[in-house]
């Protein structure tokens, strides 16, 4: 009996006890020498400790909660945002489709390629063709920057830009799946770059996420109902600024 008594007056567990019955202590107003300053906690401060200790005690993470914030740091860590946008420069004898395209208008009006009328092989059409060569600027621009180049004067692949997450608009959940709008934009991260992207520009997409047993991830793959990233990223659309 005394074995059970010593527990009872050492065990920081007091049968009967309630959370209302916890105080919050501030040492700052007490006087030099004094005990603490005890004051009861509003209601508001008592619901906030009962969530984080049913929390600890379910073993939750911060991916259990689908908010803003870890939506925007799941998006911005995923591969198919972080993936580089490439700008495959064709060289040699291109169609007049080709040659006349908007990425490579930007590219004759900067002075970097420049082409002559050819006659157009077998296989590319619709003529007039063309020779496009890179001017001697547009080496010392273009050459330090490509990637790579497929063989017998294939398209040269060159990163220009990145996206940057600009904002989370919103998030629409059922259950164990969700929505997530989001407004993104591309940076340039070389002259080729801010030649071809407005950084002005504002993209929106709408993402899907899934709720696990380990907390929620950003769909990457095909799931029924939802769209993954990378069609969210190639079905943006400009926004109003």
């Amino acid at each position: 009996m005394r074995k059970t008594n010593w527990l009872r007056g050492n065990s920081g567990f007091v049968s009967g006890y309630r959370f209302s019955d916890t105080a919050c202590f501030s040492k700052s107003d007490a006087p030099l020498g004094a005990g603490p300053r005890r004051y009861t906690c509003s209601a508001a401060s008592r619901a906030l400790l009962l969530a984080a200790l049913l929390c600890s005690c379910l073993g939750c993470s911060p991916r259990d909660f689908l908010t803003r914030r870890l939506a925007a740091d799941l998006i911005s860590a995923s591969d198919a945002f972080k993936a580089p946008q490439m700008f495959m420069l064709r060289t040699g004898v291109v169609s007049n489709k080709d040659f006349s395209s908007p990425e490579s208008m930007v590219l004759q009006r900067r002075g970097w390629i420049i082409g002559t009328g050819q006659k157009c092989p077998a296989d590319v059409e619709p003529p007039p063709c063309w020779d496009v060569v890179p001017t001697p600027l547009g080496v010392d621009t273009i050459r330090p920057l490509i990637s790579n180049a497929l063989p017998n004067n294939g398209p040269m692949a060159i990163q220009v830009a990145r996206r940057e997450l600009l904002s989370i608009s919103g998030i629409s959940k059922a259950g164990n799946f969700a929505d997530v709008e989001f407004t993104w934009r591309w940076v340039s991260i070389n002259q080729v770059g801010a030649a071809l992207y407005d950084s002005g520009v504002h993209y929106r997409s709408i993402v899907g996420f899934r709720g696990y047993d380990d907390g929620w991830r950003v769909v990457e793959q095909n799931v029924p109902s939802n769209q993954p990233l990378d069609e969210a990223l190639r079905n943006a659309q400009p926004t109003a600024q």
